[in-house]
């Protein structure tokens, strides 16, 4: 019975330290987006991607390269695709400047449809326009029966 009450007790503790965590990162972001000091310049290499055809059932990888062209670290936050079908994971340590960071979403092929794809990830920064940047990708998804059809 003791075990079960230690592990409750810890699994109690760590979702705290998590939900602390999470409103600190988010009060960080609040002040460096309320001053204009820290704001900087972001460039995107590949701000839109085209990852070809794919068989229905792939997992598609993509990796969209941003530099720091400004004078001040610069801080990706709030990074959400735009459908259910990609996840994303990006930089989170600050980027200082003439530095690169990196978005890389995972597309799923079957949460999505045959045919061509567009799909978007937004991606908030400290920059002056505080507007998002909007990332996109596209494709042709194939199923096995329309991939042999075309050979």
């Amino acid at each position: 019975m003791s075990r079960i009450s230690f592990l409750l007790i810890l699994s109690f503790g760590l979702l705290i330290a998590a939900c602390q965590q999470s409103e600190k990162n988010r009060n960080d972001v609040d002040s460096i987006m309320k001053d204009s000091t820290k704001f900087t310049t972001i460039q995107w290499q590949d701000s839109a991607i085209d990852f070809g055809t794919k068989q229905m059932g792939d997992i598609v990888n993509i990796t969209f390269h941003c530099t720091n062209t400004g004078n001040k670290p610069l801080y990706l936050f709030d990074v959400r695709p735009g459908c259910g079908c990609t996840l994303v994971d990006y930089t989170k340590q600050p980027i200082e400047p003439g530095e690169q960071g990196k978005i890389e979403a995972r597309f799923d092929t079957n949460k999505s449809h045959p045919g061509t794809i567009h799909k978007n990830v937004f991606v908030h920064s400290n920059t002056s326009n505080k507007t998002p940047a909007y990332l996109s990708f596209t494709g042709t998804i194939v199923t096995a029966k329309s991939s042999s059809v075309n050979k």
